[in-house]
């Protein structure tokens, strides 16, 4: 069983930072980031891959987000760079396990004005 302890989120004018964390317990192979805007699809953010440290990001993200994680604390964090009001949205952390299960966290708001 994978228990996941989110962290970070909150309200920030257009350009600014944030930053999430992730903590998790259990044999995680894949930790990441997804988001839900309101009325449509949640969409992966980022990944990483955690035994490798290999990274995966949307499109949109690209050149603005990093994902990292430390391993000795099963942690994986999510820093939001020159964010967007179209970054806004409910992020999910997400965790898969070498059998392919997954968990989901409860979900962290992160608001954008412009």
């Amino acid at each position: 069983q994978v228990q996941l302890v989110e962290s970070g989120g909150g309200l920030v004018q257009a350009g600014g930072s944030l930053r999430l964390s992730c903590a998790g317990s259990g044999s995680i192979n894949v930790m990441g980031w997804y988001r839900q805007a309101p009325g449509k699809q949640r969409e992966l953010v980022a990944n990483i891959i955690i035994s490798v440290g290999m990274t995966n990001y949307a499109d949109s993200v690209k050149g603005r987000f990093t994902i990292s994680r430390d391993n000795a604390k099963n942690t994986v964090f999510l820093q939001m760079n020159s964010l967007k009001p179209e970054d806004t949205g409910v992020y999910y952390c997400n965790a898969q396990t070498y059998t392919r299960r997954q968990y989901w966290g409860q979900g962290t708001q992160v608001t954008v004005s412009s």
